[in-house]
């Protein structure tokens, strides 16, 4: 190749190289994304694991919309005050009180306690059990089916099914919710932590027809509603009802009550 063909090749590499240069340098200015700081603050102060907990599309969607002022400083449940506390130093504002809550399952049909219509040997799945003759094997309709539905949906490892029955690991529960939308029974809810006492039970049927399903049903007796001394014990729907916010843990309910249904939180 001559020299003239050298430097002609240069030339060309060199003009193409100044115009992909300017050509970006534009674009970039052009279609620049503007960065919220305290959004991107926002998202480190947050624990990271997209759980879904707070009502937002994972960590990155609640950062925006505490950044836009929708969502208050401690609407993260897996952070708690902790992380409460740093958001709200971030945005300047109040942090407010949070509650730790924590996964409470309201039932007991353990092997033991509660009888089986027959033996099921198909998919281990709680929400196959919809397709399945009388709801699933066991003969509570109401209780809890043990296949794990909530235990596969917890992303922290805070439940687990013991003999035939869903179990809460109250230090490891984050609160995030996941598993009360995975129970298709809708036994798990979320209670305060400091929670003393409540009701292990979800059954509404008559009492002959618990009492022959399971040994540890509410009948709805209300032997606890007698003997409750804050009146923080009622009957509904056939079953007894624990209000927390009158409960001081004195332990008389679970106490008196003959079935056992109440059990200390």
């Amino acid at each position: 190749m001559s020299a003239t063909g050298i430097v002609t090749a240069m030339v060309i590499v060199g003009a193409v190289g100044i115009f992909v240069g300017l050509f970006l340098g534009i674009a970039g200015i052009l279609f620049k994304v503007q960065v919220n700081e305290k959004e991107e603050a926002v998202l480190a102060a947050l624990p990271g694991n997209n759980c879904g907990g707070c009502g937002y599309a994972g960590c990155s969607g609640l950062a925006a919309a505490i950044a836009k002022g929708e969502a208050p400083a401690n609407a993260c449940p897996v952070g708690g005050e902790p992380v409460g506390r740093s958001i709200a130093a971030i945005m300047g504002v109040e942090a407010g009180s949070t509650e730790r809550k924590v996964a409470f399952v309201a039932c007991q049909g353990t092997c033991e306690k509660v009888h089986e219509d027959y033996e099921y040997s198909g998919a281990r799945d709680c929400h196959m059990m919809a397709f399945v003759p009388g709801g699933g094997p066991k003969s509570c309709s109401r209780g809890c089916l043990g296949f794990g539905s909530c235990v596969e949906a917890c992303p922290f490892d805070a439940i687990h099914v013991v003999n035939g029955v869903a179990v809460v690991d109250r230090e490891a529960c984050k609160a995030c919710g996941k598993c009360v939308a995975a129970c298709p029974k809708g036994l798990i809810s979320l209670m305060p932590y400091k929670a003393k006492y409540a009701v292990a039970c979800s059954s509404a049927d008559k009492g002959p027809v618990t009492v022959k399903a399971c040994t540890a049903g509410c009948v709805g007796c209300g032997i606890c509603v007698k003997n409750c001394p804050a009146q923080a014990a009622s009957v509904t729907d056939l079953h007894a009802v624990i209000d927390q916010e009158k409960c001081t843990g004195c332990g008389v309910c679970a106490e008196k009550c003959p079935r056992k249904s109440i059990v200390k939180c």
